[in-house]
């Protein structure tokens, strides 16, 4: 639970004010000391404003893909489509400088529908073994 500003002020002040002690204060109020003394650092320092929840940016992840460069395997992949993900994989690296893992390159041409699932052929399990054993250890 978030809480603003002037509700942060107003637990500083209670606890700061407390006749009872700033730990048991914190404790009826189940507050965390470390939360409270962050509270307090910025209230001290920039005032009611330093409390205010902060902007969190979006977060960059190092290891996304550029659209700019799956698009480039899309089109690598249209111009030669006899080859492989391992071999779209190399011609980016042996070319293009751009390193893309086979699998990598898998995935972004199954998501464009460019590679279709294999198809897998279902057994049905029997009921009973067709070869039985006679005694421990036999097998046929």
């Amino acid at each position: 639970m978030r809480l603003t500003a002037s509700e942060k002020q107003e637990i500083i002040h209670m606890v700061t004010r407390s006749d009872i002690g700033i730990n048991r204060t914190l404790k009826q109020l189940g507050l965390n000391k470390s939360t409270f003394y962050l509270w307090y650092k910025l209230y001290s320092d920039f005032g009611v404003d330093g409390l205010s929840p902060n902007k969190r940016c979006g977060r960059r992840h190092w290891n996304v893909i550029p659209p700019q460069q799956k698009n480039l395997v899309v089109e690598l992949a249209l111009e030669h489509t006899q080859l492989s993900c391992r071999e779209l994989a190399c011609k980016l690296t042996d070319e293009q400088q751009i390193f893309i893992s086979e699998s990598s390159v898998c995935r972004i041409l199954k998501k464009r529908g460019l590679i279709s699932p294999p198809a897998h052929a279902f057994i049905q399990a029997a009921d009973e073994y067709k070869n039985k054993t006679e005694f421990v250890h036999q097998m046929r």
